[in-house]
């Protein structure tokens, strides 16, 4: 079949390339200039499905709002809010319940763990090299934050996740360059998850997949679906639509205002998530891998020769729009963790201050399948775990396309998930 990807983040070049994979003639439109340039481009780069859970969780509402007016807080308003932003914390707020949420991480945990086995294949078939590191370590500063994630370690352990709660000698063995003089109480080490480089990852793959045949068209904005013919489209500034056998609109936040028309509601939001990326000053001082602090929700990751700081959640505000107070906290869990790790001096130019938005659903899952109109399929709303839960969203969506049965039960995965009462 010919068809259309709309996006090419880390979503839309491994539909893109799992597509091509099976044999179809496939064409990328995406508005930047180059590919993963948005919500791909610098994230965390964390790949641990143990952790991979919705945001909407019990007690989180309460969390949230102890959190807002502190320095360091892990999640942020950007007030005035938008009615749209309102309505989605109105439907985020009611999937904290505990029936939703354990159904909705249940759903992100199969996906991930599928996910993460087709990036190992995917990689070792390819032999693609990219930045990468073994080993996740969640770091525990004091008591109380042992006590926040240990109703998460009861889901590791029903869950059957490989991991140990070790003492902060041990910690300091596997991370020998963790700063002596910051209080440390112990970790949560996860042996088997990893750091990669999604940016990188997303690149090599799409080399691969012009390879296999797929065509890329950049700064070319899709900008009408017909309604009656959904693989039918037009580009900005043309007038002619362009014709396909099917369309995947893999086009993070963009895919609800191309879909609104359609008479499909798609309540995503941007909860946008920073961080700075620093060439190493020294090795010996810098993590081996993979690093979260608990407290302030950022992760610390050793990605080639650079050290990368990611965290915070903002709703609300814009892309352009930096919060000094988020990226303050990137540089103080740094320098609290690992300090003369990198080089984050003012004077240098050589630090890379970002910010990115996630496309998010309010209880969490992506949407993956049909959109209910023929031709159109639905690979969107992967949050905060785009990265983690790519390759398996592609390879579901490559057999959907194909008449196949997926090798990952996708129950809840689906557009009906947004019109259950428990969503």
């Amino acid at each position: 079949m010919r068809i259309a990807v709309i996006g090419a983040g880390i979503i839309g070049i491994t539909t893109a390339w799992e597509l091509a994979l099976d044999g179809h003639e496939v064409t990328v439109f995406e508005r930047r200039g180059a590919a993963a340039e948005e919500s791909s481009f610098a994230n965390a780069g964390v790949v641990a499905p143990g952790y991979v859970t919705p945001w909407a969780a019990p007690g989180m509402p309460g969390k949230v709002l102890g959190q807002l007016l502190g320095r360091h807080a892990s999640v942020r308003l950007s007030l005035p809010l938008s009615g749209r932003e309102l309505a989605w914390m109105w439907q985020w707020w009611r999937a904290c319940r505990l029936e939703t949420y354990l159904a909705n991480r249940a759903r992100l945990q199969r996906l991930a763990f599928y996910s993460r086995a087709r990036l190992h294949q995917i990689t070792a078939e390819r032999q693609l090299e990219y930045d990468r590191g073994v080993g996740y370590m969640v770091l525990l500063r004091a008591e109380r934050d042992g006590q926040m994630v240990e109703p998460g370690l009861q889901l590791l352990r029903d869950a059957g996740i490989a991991f140990r709660q070790i003492g902060s000698d041990e910690a300091r063995r596997i991370e020998p360059a963790l700063n002596p003089d910051t209080p440390l109480l112990g970790a949560i080490h996860l042996p088997d998850d990893e750091v990669a480089n999604c940016r990188q990852f997303a690149l090599l793959l799409k080399a691969d997949a012009q390879r296999l045949g797929v065509t890329f068209e950049f700064n070319t904005t899709v900008a009408q679906m017909d309604r009656a013919h959904p693989a039918t489209f037009l580009i900005a500034g043309e007038t002619a639509p362009r014709q396909f056998d099917a369309v995947v609109l893999c086009a993070g936040l963009d895919s609800a205002a191309l879909l609104r028309p359609l008479g499909i509601r798609v309540p995503l939001a941007a909860v946008y998530g920073y961080s700075l990326s620093a060439p190493l000053r020294e090795p010996l001082n810098a993590p081996r891998s993979a690093l979260m602090d608990e407290r302030y929700k950022v992760a610390i990751s050793r990605l080639g020769n650079r050290v990368r700081v990611a965290g915070s959640a903002e709703i609300g505000g814009r892309p352009d729009d930096k919060s000094a107070a988020a990226i303050q906290t990137l540089y103080k869990v740094l320098q609290d963790w690992f300090p003369g790790a990198a080089h984050t001096s003012n004077t240098t130019t050589h630090v890379q201050e970002w910010k990115g938005v996630r496309p998010m659903l309010p209880d969490g899952p992506p949407i993956l399948g049909a959109s209910g109109l023929p031709g159109l399929w639905l690979n969107l709303g992967h949050g905060s775990s785009g990265w983690a839960l790519s390759c398996g969203s592609a390879r579901a969506i490559a057999d959907l396309v194909a008449g196949q049965v997926p090798e990952i039960d996708l129950e809840g995965l689906d557009l009906s998930r947004l019109k259950s009462p428990a969503a």
